[in-house]
This record gives structure tokens, C-alpha cells and sequence, in this order.
């Protein structure tokens, strides 16, 4: 069985910082491309970064960029997330998410583009 557990938010402020953990099991973790995803307040789903199987390429968000850095531990089976300089717009419900095909690295907000979710973890930026 595919599971994604997301760990590390936090309530911070503005200008703080948080490190996402996502561990991972039940698939071969270094096989697969990871996205995070986030969903902010009474918004849809904003695709944030994703990596490839090789941790060797990694995709921004506009919004993130030059803030977030996204990584990852073969042999931990985790994927994270450095989440730097955070902004009140920062503020969502962060997730983890697998595609379906192992070559595929998803840039997408569609929920649609992604076979596997994590429960999520709660990041929120306020003074």
C-alpha cells in the first residue's frame, strides 16, 4: 500500500521558516518523480515544486521560487520541502503527491495528474 506522510508545519511569521517531510512507502521510492502541492484558504490547488527520481531537477512555482528548495533522501524514502522568507500568501495546506507513471515529473495543479496524496500539513504564516 502507496503512503505519503507529510510532517513539519507550523504556525510562523512572516519572514520564518518551516522544512516539509514527506515520508514515503509502499513503492520504490528513487523510481518516482514527487511533487508538493498546496491549498490555501477558500483557493484551489496551487502546484508548489516537484523533483525527479534522481533528485538531480527541480521545478518552482513563480510564487516560490528562490524561496523553497525541494530535496530528497533515497535512503530515507523522504521527500522535503525548505520553505524560506515565508509570507502571509505562504499560508495553505501543503501536500505531497506521486504521479501514476514513474517517468513522469507533473507540474500541474491538477489533482487529476497525480495518482497518490498525502493527509497534508498545515503551514501558516501570521504575525
Amino acid at each position: 500500500e502507496v503512503q505519503l506522510v507529510e510532517s513539519g508545519g507550523g504556525l510562523v511569521q512572516p519572514g520564518g521558516s518551516l522544512r516539509l517531510s514527506c515520508a514515503a512507502s509502499g513503492f520504490t521510492f528513487s523510481d518516482y518523480a514527487m511533487s508538493w502541492v498546496r491549498r490555501a484558504p477558500d483557493k484551489g490547488l496551487e502546484w508548489v515544486s516537484s523533483i525527479n527520481s534522481y533528485g538531480l531537477r527541480t521545478y518552482y512555482a513563480d510564487s516560490v521560487k528562490g524561496r523553497f528548495t525541494i530535496s530528497r533522501d533515497p535512503a530515507k524514502n523522504t521527500l522535503y520541502l525548505q520553505l524560506n522568507s515565508l509570507q502571509t500568501e505562504d499560508t495553505a495546506m501543503y501536500y505531497c503527491a506521486r504521479p501514476l507513471d514513474p517517468r513522469s515529473v507533473v507540474r500541474s495543479s491538477n489533482r487529476a495528474d497525480y495518482r497518490y496524496w498525502g493527509q497534508g500539513t498545515q503551514v501558516t504564516v501570521s504575525s
